[in-house]
């Protein structure tokens, strides 16, 4: 009896060791949805009317909603490498930056200079992979497969970054002609895509990414995905079949067929019953577009077009760190077990702290010989009484590292300058408790908070131009 007792536990703890690390502590697998261009309140469960999003309201309603999720920045480049490294895009590349990659742009996220969560998450035993939207460099020297990912298919650039751009003409003003995307798997060019094959590519990164899952519960092994999406950024191109099922267009065209995706990769989860052990997030890398583009409506036509009528609770859209239509964006977070179903979450977050909670909850030990800018969210995520943001304030910064506003409590600060946006000739203040849109300014009644504020953006740009922490 003795013996066989050993010999079922020696069974088990082979069954399951390779999800408890060194330390004993069990790593759940973690999903990290990263939609492309996706506004605030375009999603059911933040307020979409037109837009039907079934699965992410499930999801939302199996866990937790997050309201004051702010991106690290206004645009796709920047904010992601932030995502993967947990700082401040501005400090990335030895503080040089790194601002939006084009097919001709010879940068990328250094990886002799920077440390990615994936790279953490392998030290701990995950495989790990990325389907869709990569946007970190496009040379060899960059791809994901350098960065700790172990399995890549997608695109290493917007999907509109083809060679219909500038009006449909094929060549840029410097004299380069921006080829066909390529599909990259690996660091292998399989394909190189028309609109006809791009309209395809969701279908086939969200079947990659559940292989992808079935493979790693095969071996036995945590896992870490990226699925990022492309059809949400324009040209808002979805599968044959799938088209004008919205009420928004194109554009609800594709964030119902990403609903769709979402909806397929938590039922591979359910199937294969390893949803109680998975972490699930869901945030976009930035705010929608809100402005017409000539451009992009002559060369993609309907699948280009912005509708401006369409209302938004946010003031202005991506491109930039100054209105929190280009930085606020909605946050979904299931995790059963630990994070309870249907609750909300006010506080203040960044998407720079899922780098430091992913490496908190797989047992990795965070980075300290450079700045992280992200905090460990678990306390929120996980409801604990009287937990409070980790953050005394978020800055908006842009890519080069010039602070454009702060959000500190209910005040959201817009420091004076010129800016497509506006010139500002003195701080604006707004309270976004009665305010949300950032259309009535009172920095004139409250002159008091807007020199604590004023303040504090005074010290967090010179901690970041000497590269030091600005959360202090």
């Amino acid at each position: 009896m003795y013996l066989k007792t050993i010999f079922f536990i020696s069974i088990l703890v082979a069954l399951f060791s390779p999800f408890i690390n060194a330390q004993g502590i069990t790593r759940p697998n973690i999903i990290h949805i990263i939609a492309d261009d996706v506004g605030y309140d375009d999603l059911g469960c933040f307020g979409a009317k037109d837009i039907k999003t079934p699965n992410l309201d499930k999801m939302a309603a199996d866990g937790m909603k997050f309201t004051d999720f702010y991106t690290p920045h206004g645009t796709c480049t920047p904010s992601r490498a932030s995502v993967l490294t947990g700082r401040y895009a501005c400090r990335v590349n030895n503080n040089t930056g790194l601002y939006v990659l084009f097919p001709h742009s010879t940068t990328g996220l250094e990886d002799e200079l920077e440390v990615s969560i994936t790279e953490l998450l392998k030290e701990q035993g995950y495989t790990t992979g990325l389907y869709g939207k990569w946007h970190l460099g496009h040379l060899p020297q960059y791809l994901p497969y350098v960065h700790g990912l172990d399995e890549f298919l997608g695109i290493p650039y917007p999907n509109d970054h083809g060679p219909e751009r500038i009006g449909n003409s094929g060549w840029r003003p410097n004299g380069i002609s921006d080829p066909q995307i390529p599909l990259i798997e690996q660091a292998q060019v399989i394909k190189r895509c028309d609109n006809n094959d791009l309209a395809e590519l969701p279908a086939l990164f969200t079947r990659e990414a559940c292989k992808f899952i079935y493979r790693a519960v095969q071996e036995d092994k945590p896992f870490y995905l990226q699925y990022a999406n492309i059809e949400t950024h324009t040209p808002y191109f979805v599968p044959r079949g799938f088209e004008g099922q919205s009420k928004a267009g194109a554009y609800g065209d594709a964030v119902e067929y990403l609903d769709r995706s979402v909806g397929i990769i938590l039922n591979t989860l359910k199937r294969l019953k390893i949803e109680d052990n998975t972490i699930i997030v869901f945030t976009s890398d930035n705010g929608p577009l809100v402005h017409r583009d000539e451009e992009l409506e002559n060369c993609y036509g309907k699948f280009g077009f912005t509708d401006e009528k369409r209302d938004h609770i946010l003031r202005e859209g991506k491109y930039q760190e100054r209105f929190d239509g280009g930085i606020r964006v909605s946050c979904i977070m299931k995790w059963p077990g630990n994070i309870p179903a249907s609750t909300q979450c006010d506080e203040i977050i960044t998407g720079m702290d899922l780098f430091t909670t992913f490496a908190d909850v797989a047992g990795a030990s965070i980075p300290t010989d450079r700045v992280i800018d992200g905090k460990d969210i678990q306390p929120l995520m996980k409801g604990e009484q009287d937990a409070h943001s980790p953050h005394k304030a978020v800055y908006g910064f842009t890519a080069n590292g010039k602070l454009m506003s702060v959000r500190y409590k209910n005040w959201k600060l817009i420091l004076p300058g010129k800016h497509w946006t506006g010139n500002f000739e003195t701080p604006q203040l707004y309270d976004l408790n009665d305010d949300q849109g950032e259309g009535n300014n009172v920095a004139e009644a409250n002159p008091k908070v807007v020199g604590e504020m004023m303040e504090m953006a005074e010290n967090a740009a010179t901690a970041m131009q000497n590269n030091k922490p600005v959360d202090n």
